[in-house]
């Protein structure tokens, strides 16, 4: 969330984050209970005044007089006890609107509606010439005997995947050389647990909103995130961190869930759009600091791209526009990778500077240098999210005889291989 005060200052620099993110919020509403919540905590607060100053009365006050004032204690008292209700309720409902409240675009972020209003920064690498028709990455695990569709999807029901084999090592080597690369780049490595309670859901901001991506456990406060983003955000909430401990790095790797609801009839053949996988996420907690997160930014995102040149796939980055950048989303920027069997580019990384609107959700505050408390700020990129990287890993570096060929940086996780597979034709 931003700052009330923040808000109440600049309102139309919030209620145009709004208009350009589309956000569903009547900033009017926000502000007007904001103003009777104000209000109410002030007659609250004479009526304590008052009740206070009315007992201090009664011990020097005559037999006659003090019956009247004990009356009017006890009056005061059933007054403000019978306010506490209205008061709670407009807490909560403005708390409720604040976690709406969307961040502020970072100046020269590309107003739009959606993915098509992206803006193409570069490309990178080359895309592939085939001699020869290449086969999507269905094909290729079909005819190399690497998975099992039909048999997963009577287990499991559709947007499933199983992998065998080889497919299954390369999976696992492509994980563990992205722990180690981000690793020797300082990153402390991190397993955690999918499971998050919703609050968690809350701080980071996929909540309100994303209730319907989540899968939920039956009778246990507990939900399945979709990205270690969530509980890696919520270690620190509600602690106050000593400045020398930031910035905070991690390299965090687990599973992830995402039940991919409004997305029927989308990518359900192959490993594009699946309910479950692994990913490894990049996290930063640093000092509130723009120069210095936006210096995070840009590492994170090199960090990225360096993995996609390790793993020679050629790819473009792109500038995501206010519409599809999420509403706690300061910058975004998305990287897409080569998919030859559809000729076009697929998002595989995103990378997203949060400034504090995260950290207020969680209370996440360190104490600066002059010993006050200030909120931290945020940011996360995906490092390698699989099996989705394997659509354009096998499809890029397939062979004619349909064996794939393995890029230098993973030979060391398959045993020194250079190819995979056996030769089909």
């Amino acid at each position: 969330m931003l700052d009330l005060k923040f808000i109440r200052e600049n309102a139309e620099v919030v209620r145009r984050a709004i208009e350009v993110k589309g956000v569903s919020l009547d900033l009017d509403e926000l502000l007007g209970l904001d103003r009777d919540l104000t209000a109410l905590k002030q007659r609250v607060e004479a009526m304590q005044a008052e009740r206070n100053a009315n007992a201090k009365l009664v011990p020097k006050a005559s037999p006659e007089e003090r019956p009247a004032l004990i009356q009017k204690g006890k009056d005061l008292g059933d007054e403000l006890k019978n306010l506490e209700p209205t008061l709670r309720a407009h807490e909560d409902n403005l708390r409720q609107l604040l976690l709406r409240v969307p961040n502020i675009p970072h100046p020269g972020v590309p107003v739009g509606q959606d993915d098509s209003d992206n803006v193409e920064l570069r490309r990178e690498g080359e895309v592939p010439a085939f001699a020869f028709k290449p086969l999507d990455h269905v094909e290729l695990l079909e005819q190399q005997g690497w998975s099992d569709p039909e048999r997963v999807a009577r287990v499991s029901g559709s947007r499933s995947y199983l992998l065998k084999g080889e497919a299954v090592m390369l999976e696992l080597a492509v994980l563990t050389f992205a722990l180690d690369f981000l690793a020797a780049r300082g990153f402390t490595p991190l397993s955690t647990t999918a499971l998050a309670r919703p609050e968690a859901f809350v701080g980071s901001g996929h909540f309100p909103g994303g209730e319907d991506q989540v899968y939920k456990i039956e009778g246990d406060e507990l939900m399945l995130a979709g990205t270690a983003e969530v509980p890696v955000n919520s270690l620190y909430a509600g602690e106050h961190l000593p400045a020398q401990s930031l910035p905070v790095t991690y390299a965090a790797i687990s599973a992830a869930f995402r039940s991919e609801a409004g997305s029927a009839g989308r990518d359900v053949r192959g490993l594009i759009r699946v309910h479950e996988f692994r990913k490894v996420e990049q996290y930063v907690l640093c000092r509130a600091d723009e120069t210095e997160a936006l210096g995070w930014f840009d590492t994170l995102l090199a960090n990225a791209e360096d993995l996609l040149r390790a793993l020679e796939l050629p790819y473009r980055v792109m500038q995501n526009c206010t519409g599809d950048m999420g509403a706690g989303k300061v910058l975004m920027y998305d990287i897409e990778t080569w998919v030859p069997s559809e000729e076009k580019y697929r998002e595989t990384h995103s990378c997203s500077y949060l400034g504090d609107w995260q950290a207020r959700r969680t209370g996440l505050r360190y104490r600066d240098e002059a010993g006050r408390l200030v909120y931290a700020h945020t940011l996360n990129n995906t490092g390698i999210a699989a099996p989705r990287i394997l659509v354009p890993l096998l499809e890029n570096h397939q062979q004619a005889d349909g064996t794939i060929r393995i890029p230098e940086a993973l030979r060391p996780y398959l045993g020194g291989k250079a190819v995979i597979g056996r030769p089909v034709r």
